[in-house]
């Protein structure tokens, strides 16, 4: 049997193309010296359904697009002494903005590598006085996003019993409630459902959302397998809510490795970038661009494209006849 046009063309988009999800996010790290980067993540065909960006209030560079395209997700990063960030979202919902999710702090177990350093029982005061009475407006409430370190769910578990302590009265205990744990990782891939794991037995039956992950600081063919396993892993697994690649910027830029950047030096759409987006791969080494020298693809930046192609082609031949 010969095989059809159709079906070989199928196969070779199985090599150029990724999977499309509903659940990848943006951590937005806007570019303030190439501001025309911020348009790549909402481009038409691009997967993105939500953001962050560690902030309260919404980005000005998408404020051309609507909460229902690009859903905003507020963060508290760390300690206030007031309820700014409960009167921010409130504000927010009340002029139409329809928040559902907020997050809480970023990495409060550590000060290295922007953790915001927060001890537990001063976390449980803020989170009672800002994120907790957001639930009774139907918003949902993410954990505070611990580093990879081990020392993050105990941080969490004395979080949630100093907030319990907080909210309960003499004769009545109370727990804070929360509807989603957040994760970060940097590392391979075995580290990371591994981390989850931990996460799982320790919040059993509560939904997952990756909201910082990369395997950081290493070469291009392994952080490229890693993006594609962690990918189809996050994207198989019902109990991860949504996820967001640490990778925004230029690879010039980049504070986990070169490869680890979803746009070139130029503002192109590396591989990976556009495997995130759902499109085509580009085919862009991360370190080509200007800051490099280099103003396009080289042939030899194609080549392992081309030969996943053929190499399929040869399979799919040889598995018809």
């Amino acid at each position: 049997m010969r095989p059809s046009f159709a079906v070989l063309a199928a196969v070779i988009s199985l090599a150029v193309a990724q999977t499309r999800s509903s659940k990848r996010g943006l951590v937005f790290i806007p570019n303030q010296d190439s501001p025309q980067d911020n348009e790549i993540w909402v481009q038409s065909g691009s997967d993105l359904t939500w953001y962050y960006n560690y902030g309260s209030t919404p980005s000005p560079a998408f404020d051309n697009v609507s909460q229902g395209d690009f859903e905003f997700v507020p963060m508290l990063w760390g300690s206030i002494d007031d309820t700014s960030f409960l009167d921010s979202v409130r504000g927010q919902i009340d002029s139409g903005r329809r928040i559902t999710h907020v997050l809480g702090f970023n990495e409060p177990d550590t000060q290295d590598a922007g953790g915001s350093n927060i001890q537990p029982s001063v976390a449980a005061d803020v989170w009672v006085k800002n994120i907790a009475p957001l639930a009774d407006e139907g918003v949902k409430l993410g954990l505070p996003a611990c580093s990879g370190g081990w020392g993050g769910i105990p941080w969490l578990q004395q979080f949630l019993g100093n907030c319990s302590e907080l909210i309960s009265t003499e004769g009545e205990k109370k727990n804070c409630t929360y509807d989603f744990v957040t994760i970060h990782w940097y590392g391979d891939f075995e580290g990371l459902a591994s981390h989850m794991g931990s996460y799982a037995a320790a919040f059993p039956n509560v939904s997952q959302w990756i909201t910082e992950y990369n395997f950081n600081d290493q070469d291009l063919e392994t952080t490229q397998a890693f993006y594609n396993t962690s990918s189809e892993y996050f994207d198989r697994m019902d109990s991860v809510g949504r996820y967001s690649l640490f990778g925004s910027f230029r690879s010039a830029k980049s504070n986990v490795g070169p490869n680890a950047a979803m746009l070139n030096n130029d503002g192109k759409l590396t591989d990976i970038g556009a495997w995130y987006l759902g499109i085509t791969a580009t085919g862009v080494d991360p370190e080509s661009g200007s800051q490099s020298g280099s103003q396009s693809i080289s042939r030899k930046e194609r080549a392992p494209i081309v030969s996943a192609v053929v190499f399929l082609i040869v399979l799919f031949v040889s598995l018809v006849f």
